[in-house]
């Protein structure tokens, strides 16, 4: 390995370890930047990506909103957090070619599926526990489902999702059908651990994303959505079709329909009366009582209210609606971004092609990101926020790919993108 391609690799390999551990993305995101600051070659290519200008506000209003709150201190965490966007500014000055992002899905897709795999093996444990306790399995998994390496079923289910939309977008877009088979492998894995980690908002997640890419790939198979949710929904393994009717038929309190619904009103509320900067960061947990409408019944239900289950609500609540706004904008303007680039590609955007399959990836897992969304705060984890940069930084990378065609597996390459 050359010298000047350690900073490319360290940050290839803290993308990947976003499945794996928070510790080891963040020691290699750290390595990768003084690796970059290090070597000369990489300092002089580095570029900036395209959405600099809403990221810079949205940080910018999160440190006002914490300076209005009158208690800075306690919004450090949030503060912390920025370290993770390193990973956007890492991934796409330092990636430059299509190859190099394709290296980047299958060490992600190899990491999802060593995840899930050990997933299945926590849910073996989970369910002869609750034989053995006598116990239905249904009450006893919900409040201690499957992780995977995460700590947290949400985030392990995060990172399946998206996981899912990049194989899937591979598998139809690509024009390098070699590996269709470990593609298809690696997606009979992730996607059952995905529906047995009983994630309702990345159902609906990997349900949007997926019927985009479906959609795009061949119009009429849409109609086989239906048919694999009937599918699963008939065969029932672990009590998903319970799960499934949840969303209308809540098992009273065990699962946390009501619970989101009372998150939101309360978030509602934190708005009308904090519309420009919000309560301040990390201040929802300890002022949501006093926002609790009086429409809502006490006690309240049972869940967890440290955060408003719901990206647009808490942060229009935590930090004013015109952070939201900001954060809303930075993606919005990246999904424009991508439909437009697609858009550009010769012959069309059904077309397989290097530069399609990655567009098309990033807009599923972002629309897959976006949708799951309104029913968890899934950006406030870091491990799944660094890996939906890492993909919006592949998305610009795919965008001006500076290789030429005949040299796309060239491994490294630090020349300035072409004018575009």
């Amino acid at each position: 390995m050359k010298k000047e391609q350690i900073p490319l690799w360290l940050a290839g390999a803290a993308a990947a370890t976003t499945v794996v551990s928070i510790a080891a993305f963040e020691i290699l995101l750290g390595a990768a930047l003084v690796a970059t600051l290090l070597t000369k070659e990489t300092r002089t290519a580095w570029r900036w990506p395209p959405i600099l200008l809403p990221l810079s506000l949205w940080f910018a209003l999160t440190m006002v909103s914490a300076a209005a709150s009158g208690d800075a201190r306690a919004a450090f965490p949030q503060f912390k957090k920025f370290y993770v966007y390193l990973m956007l500014f890492l991934v796409y000055a330092l990636f430059r070619t299509i190859a190099q992002v394709r290296i980047l899905v299958i060490a992600w897709t190899l990491a999802a599926s060593l995840s899930a795999l050990w997933s299945f093996v926590q849910l073996t444990h989970k369910y002869r526990a609750a034989q053995a306790a006598h116990q239905s399995f249904y009450y006893a998994y919900i409040d201690s489902r499957i992780t995977g390496f995460m700590g947290h079923w949400m985030t392990f289910s995060g990172h399946m999702m998206i996981a899912l939309m990049l194989l899937g977008a591979l598998y139809f877009f690509s024009p390098d059908r070699r590996g269709s088979g470990w593609i298809i492998t690696a997606g009979l894995v992730i996607a059952p651990a995905l529906i047995a980690a009983f994630t309702r908002s990345m159902w609906l997640g990997a349900i949007a994303g997926g019927a985009y890419l479906i959609w795009m790939w061949r119009r009429w198979m849409v109609l086989a959505i239906p048919v694999g949710i009937a599918l699963v929904l008939f065969i029932n393994p672990f009590a998903v079709r319970e799960r499934a009717f949840s969303v209308f038929q809540p098992h009273g309190d065990t699962d946390s329909n009501e619970h989101r619904v009372v998150t939101r009103k309360i978030g509602w509320e934190m708005i009308k009366a904090h519309p420009w900067l919000g309560v301040g960061p990390e201040e929802v947990f300890k002022q949501y009582k006093n926002y609790i409408p009086a429409s809502v019944k006490l006690p309240l239900p049972s869940g967890y209210y440290g955060h408003l289950h719901n990206i647009y609500i808490h942060y229009a609540a935590e930090r004013g609606v015109p952070a939201m706004l900001a954060l809303m904008w930075m993606l919005g303007q990246a999904l424009f971004d991508f439909i437009r680039g697609l858009r550009g590609l010769p012959g069309g955007w059904r077309r397989r092609s290097d530069k399609g399959w990655v567009l098309h990836g990033v807009i599923a897992a972002m629309i897959a990101v976006l949708a799951s969304g309104w029913y968890e705060l899934n950006l406030g984890d870091s491990e799944v926020l660094g890996m939906v940069l890492a993909v919006i930084a592949c998305g610009y990378v795919a965008l001006h790919d500076s290789s030429k065609p005949d040299s796309s597996k060239t491994a490294s390459s630090y020349a300035p993108p072409a004018n575009r």
